[in-house]
């Protein structure tokens, strides 16, 4: 068996106790690719959805893992993360921003608390996560470490125009474009600047906002007639993270079955009017 597109590899994927972030971690790790598995804290799931499951999945595969919980928008938490992924690992490679929240409502119904919490993590974690990812590379890359892959985990919201993700889609429209300026900056130091952005993605989230039947008839409001799933973004995040990406930077693959090319009537019937 080959050693893996990621061997040697330490990736940091914040939001990684579930859905893609959880996906992309055990992609990474079957590519050789050792992890820092991040979720906001103990408490916040249940064992089967929690980042110590994560940890042993990845563990499972042969591969080293480390959990370390962080509210990534608490500026100081995210600090203290990548300082404890260097004292155990010596390096970090890969640093995938993935942690999101949303509230699904029109926006003159937004509260503030909401918005906040949004922005907090999708932007400003964003940030803290992409600056000192950006900033343990620059210090490697002196070191003789050579160059780096930050990634982002956006959102097709970016791009269209979707009622009820109006705080959410300016989040993602803001990352989009400081992922370019971050490669412009990054790029002397070969550093790569890439993101993602998934479509309608089948995971444990999007049951917290519609029901079972609800997410099975919007699937078929698709171009391709399904939702994607997780595995399928962990793919573009491998590809982005590996030497095969080494020549692409400050770009937005978009993985989404086709929906910007025609979301019609997608939310009919399960946005709140």
């Amino acid at each position: 068996m080959s050693a893996g597109k990621l061997a040697g590899k330490v990736a940091l994927i914040t939001g990684s106790s579930q859905g893609i972030g959880r996906a992309t971690a055990l992609a990474m790790a079957r590519e050789g690719a050792d992890i820092v598995v991040n979720g906001r804290s103990p408490k916040q799931s249940a064992k089967e959805n929690s980042a110590e499951e994560t940890k042993q999945q990845i563990e499972a595969l042969g591969r080293r893992a480390l959990v370390c919980y962080a509210d990534v928008g608490k500026r100081e938490q995210v600090l203290a993360m990548f300082e404890q992924a260097v004292d155990f690992f010596g390096h970090v490679d890969i640093a995938l921003a993935n942690a999101a929240v949303n509230v699904k409502e029109p926006i003159v119904r937004t509260e503030w608390d909401d918005v906040q919490r949004i922005v907090d993590t999708c932007m400003y974690g964003v940030f803290n996560t992409c600056q000192q990812a950006a900033r343990q590379m620059i210090k490697q890359c002196e070191a003789g470490r050579p160059g780096g892959k930050i990634l982002i985990n956006g959102s097709v919201h970016a791009d269209i125009a979707v009622k009820c993700h109006g705080v959410y889609s300016m989040c993602k429209a803001a990352n989009q474009h400081f992922s370019r300026v971050l490669a412009v900056e990054l790029a002397k130091y070969r550093i790569n600047v890439n993101g993602v952005n998934p479509g309608w993605i089948d995971t444990p989230n999007e049951r917290t906002f519609v029901s079972e039947a609800q997410l099975q008839a919007g699937s078929q409001k698709l171009p391709w007639k399904r939702l994607g799933r997780p595995e399928e973004i962990a793919a573009a995040f491998v590809y982005l993270a590996s030497s095969d990406a080494d020549y692409v930077s400050g770009q937005t693959l978009v993985v989404d079955g086709g929906l910007e090319l025609d979301f019609g009537d997608l939310v009919s019937g399960i946005e709140t009017d």
